[in-house]
């Protein structure tokens, strides 16, 4: 790793929001757990990259993966505390966004 003049942890912290797609999942899960069908309907995102980005959000302890043994066995993800943790955050940008963000006039809103 190089010489970096800002805090590591933010760095790692950016790094793990950054990823495409991560904040956006991250903010549809701050309303309870999902599905991963409802997920990626909520998203123009192919299921492979949603499936990457649980996959790392949960190696990062920000999602759990819960899986319920009925027929058909059916599987919700979720936020854990260290994710709950981040909905001030997901509210600022959101904030931040409304009020500073303009949409392109083709764009949809």
């Amino acid at each position: 790793m190089t010489n970096s003049s800002i805090c590591p942890r933010f760095e790692k912290g950016m790094q793990i929001l950054s990823k495409r797609w991560s904040g956006l999942i991250i903010s549809q899960l701050l309303s309870g757990p999902h599905r991963f069908c409802s997920i990626e309907a909520s998203f123009p995102i192919s299921g492979r990259i949603l499936s990457e980005r649980l996959k790392d959000l949960e190696q990062e302890g920000i999602v759990k993966r819960d899986v319920y043994p009925e027929t058909p066995v059916r599987i919700e993800y979720s936020l854990t505390d260290k994710g709950k943790a981040l909905a001030p955050v997901i509210r600022e940008i959101e904030i931040w966004s409304s009020n500073w963000i303009e949409l392109e006039k083709n764009s949809n809103p």
